[in-house]
C-alpha cells in the first residue's frame, strides 16, 4: 500500500516516468526538468560556448590560409561528446566522391555523421533562419532546400553538385524529417536528382545510426518543439552509446534513375535495421505533412 502522504511519481520507476515524459513531449507539452537537469543543461551549454570560441577563431585563421578548415569537423565531434554521445564508428567511410544516405531521428545525428566524416548536409531551408544554428550550418557549408521550390529545382541540384566538389562528401535524409529508431518512412528521392546522371566516381554509401535502447528518448518526433527537444537531450542524465554504420558502397551508375537509387538505399538501410533491431520495424505512428505520410489505422496505437 502506497504512503498518502508521498507523490505517486515516488512509486514510479525511472523507466515509466521517462516514457510518461517521452508522450508528453510527442503531443507538443513542455516537459519538467528537475534541478539536477537544468544544471546538466547548464554546464552542457557553457562547454559548447567555450568549444566554439576555441575552435571559432583557429577556423577563421585557417581559412585565411588555406581552403578546407578541419575545425567545424572538429566542433560538431567534440560538441557530440558534450551532449552526451559516445560515437562509435562501424564500417568504414568513404572519404571522397560519396553521396551518403541515412536515417534520421535527431539533430544529433548531425553532429555524430559529420563528426566521424566531415561530411556536408542537405538541410530545409527553415533551418537557414534558425539562430546559431544555421550559421553552424553555413559553416559546414550546408546546401539548404525549399521542397515547395519547384522552380529552382535545378539550382539546387546545381547547388548540390558544387558541395559534392567542394566537400567531397554529402549526407542526405531522404525521409524528410526525424522518426523514433524504430521505422523507416518513404524515402523522398527528390535530392537525389543530382545523380541523374551520377557525377564521374560517385558513390553512394548508405549509413545507419543506431541509437541503442535510448532511441526513442532521443528522437524528434510528433509535436514535440525543437527547444524542448534540445532541453530534453541536454539535461538528460549520463552518457549514451550511438552507433555509426556505414554500410557497403555502391555505384549509382547501376541503377536507373533517382527512385531506384533511393529503393536500394532504403533496402539496405532497412535490412540492417531489422539485423540491429533483431525484430521487424513497425510502422511510424505519427502523421507528417512535410512529406506527406499518414499512418496506418493499425499503427496508431503504437507506442
Amino acid at each position: 500500500m502506497t504512503d498518502p502522504a508521498v507523490p505517486t511519481d515516488h512509486y514510479k520507476s525511472s523507466d515509466q516516468r521517462e516514457h510518461e515524459l517521452r508522450q508528453a513531449a510527442v503531443r507538443g507539452e513542455i516537459t519538467p526538468i528537475t534541478w539536477a537537469g537544468w544544471l546538466r543543461l547548464c554546464l552542457r551549454a557553457a562547454a559548447l560556448v567555450g568549444l566554439l570560441l576555441i575552435l571559432l577563431p583557429l577556423h577563421y585563421l585557417y581559412r585565411m590560409l588555406a581552403y578546407g578548415s578541419p575545425f567545424p569537423m572538429l566542433f560538431l565531434r567534440y560538441a557530440a561528446r558534450i551532449c552526451g554521445a559516445r560515437v562509435e564508428v562501424i564500417g568504414t567511410h568513404l572519404r571522397r566522391d560519396v553521396f551518403y544516405v541515412a536515417n534520421h531521428l535527431s539533430w544529433m545525428d548531425i553532429l555524430a555523421v559529420a563528426g566521424a566524416s566531415g561530411t556536408a548536409f542537405v538541410a530545409k531551408a527553415e533551418l537557414a533562419e534558425t539562430p546559431v544554428v544555421g550559421w553552424l550550418a553555413r559553416l559546414n557549408r550546408t546546401v539548404f532546400v525549399k521542397r515547395e521550390h519547384r522552380m529552382g529545382v535545378a539550382e539546387q541540384i546545381n547547388a548540390l553538385r558544387e558541395a559534392l566538389f567542394d566537400n567531397w562528401s554529402v549526407t542526405v535524409f531522404p525521409e524528410g524529417t526525424t522518426t523514433d529508431g524504430q521505422s523507416l518512412l518513404p524515402f523522398k528521392t527528390s535530392m537525389l536528382s543530382v545523380l541523374e546522371p551520377p557525377p564521374p566516381g560517385v558513390l553512394v554509401q548508405p549509413v545507419i545510426l543506431d541509437y541503442g535502447a535510448v532511441a526513442e528518448w532521443i528522437g524528434w518526433i510528433g509535436e514535440e518543439s525543437g527547444v524542448n527537444n534540445a532541453k530534453r537531450l541536454l539535461s538528460r542524465k549520463g552518457t549514451f552509446r550511438l552507433k555509426v554504420h556505414f554500410l557497403e558502397p555502391f555505384s549509382p551508375e547501376d541503377f536507373r534513375g533517382r527512385k531506384a537509387i533511393g529503393t536500394e538505399s532504403r533496402r539496405r538501410i532497412e535490412e540492417g535495421l531489422v539485423a540491429i533491431l533483431g525484430r521487424p520495424l513497425r510502422p511510424f505512428a505519427h502523421t507528417v505533412p512535410p512529406v506527406r505520410y499518414e499512418p496506418r489505422p493499425e499503427s496508431q496505437h503504437v507506442d
